[in-house]
C-alpha cells in the first residue's frame, strides 16, 4: 500500500530514536503544538514499540509512522500496536507481499535506478532516499527523478536545517525526514520545550 497520501507534501517529518517509553506522548504532542503532523519512530532501541503503542493510545493528532523496519514480523508488529505507517531503508519482495497481506501503508527504499523502477511497478509512487547525503543528495535525486518522472522522494540521512529548503524546493522531494529538531540530549533529559522550539524553527524553513 502507498503511504503518499498519508504523509503531507512539502513538510518536514521527525525521524526520532526514543530510549524511554514515557517520553513518546509528550513528544508527539510537544510536535503537534509545533505544527508537525507525522512522525517516524524507528525500531532501534527497546522502548520503539512501546512508544509507538503509547503515542496511538493517547490519540494524539499526529500520524505515526514505525522506521527502520526489516523483516515482516516487524511490519505485522508495528501495525497491530497502531501504527498508520512503515518505512523501511530498502525493500524485499518480503517485506512488500507483506505490507499488502497485512493492509499497512509503506514507504520502501530504493537508490537505484532499477530499485526505483521496480518499486513503481508494485505501486510505491512514494519512495524512502537512504542515507540521503552519502548516496548523493538532492544531485542524485535530480539524476533519478530526471528520466523516472513518475516518483517521489523522502530522503533522509544527513539532512540538516542548513539542507532543508533546498531539498523541499526539488519537485521530486514530496517529504524530508531530520532529526536535528529533536535531539537525543533533550529528549532523554524530557526538555519537550526546547524540541518544541527547535521544532517551530524547523517548520520555518519549509518554503512558502
Amino acid at each position: 500500500m502507498n503511504a503518499i497520501e498519508l504523509i503531507p507534501a512539502k513538510r518536514i517529518v521527525p525521524v526520532v530514536v526514543i530510549n524511554d517509553a514515557a517520553h513518546a506522548v509528550p513528544l508527539a504532542e510537544a510536535l503537534v503544538d509545533s505544527g508537525i503532523e507525522s512522525i517516524e519512530v524507528t525500531l532501534r532501541t527497546s522502548a520503539a514499540m512501546d512508544a509507538i503503542a503509547a503515542i496511538a493510545r493517547a490519540s494524539v493528532n499526529i500520524k505515526i509512522g514505525a522506521g527502520s523496519v526489516a523483516t515482516p514480523d516487524q511490519l505485522r508488529a508495528v501495525r497491530e500496536i497502531g501504527a498508520e505507517f512503515a518505512v523501511c531503508p530498502g525493500a524485499t519482495e518480503a517485506l512488500l507481499d507483506a505490507a499488502i497481506s497485512d493492509a499497512i501503508p509503506l514507504v520502501p527504499g530504493a537508490s537505484t535506478a532499477s530499485e526505483v523502477l521496480a518499486l513503481l511497478e508494485r505501486g510505491y509512487t512514494l519512495q524512502k532516499f537512504f542515507p540521503a547525503e552519502l548516496l548523493g543528495g538532492l544531485n542524485m535525486i535530480r539524476a533519478l527523478s530526471a528520466p523516472i518522472r513518475s516518483v517521489q522522494f523522502f530522503p533522509t540521512g544527513g539532512i540538516h536545517a542548513g539542507l532543508a529548503a533546498d531539498y523541499l524546493e526539488c519537485p521530486s522531494v514530496h517529504c524530508i525526514g531530520g532529526s536535528w529538531f529533536v535531539p537525543s540530549a533533550a529528549l532523554d533529559a524530557g526538555d519537550f520545550d526546547e524540541i518544541g522550539r527547535l521544532s517551530r524553527e524547523a517548520q520555518g524553513l519549509i518554503p512558502e
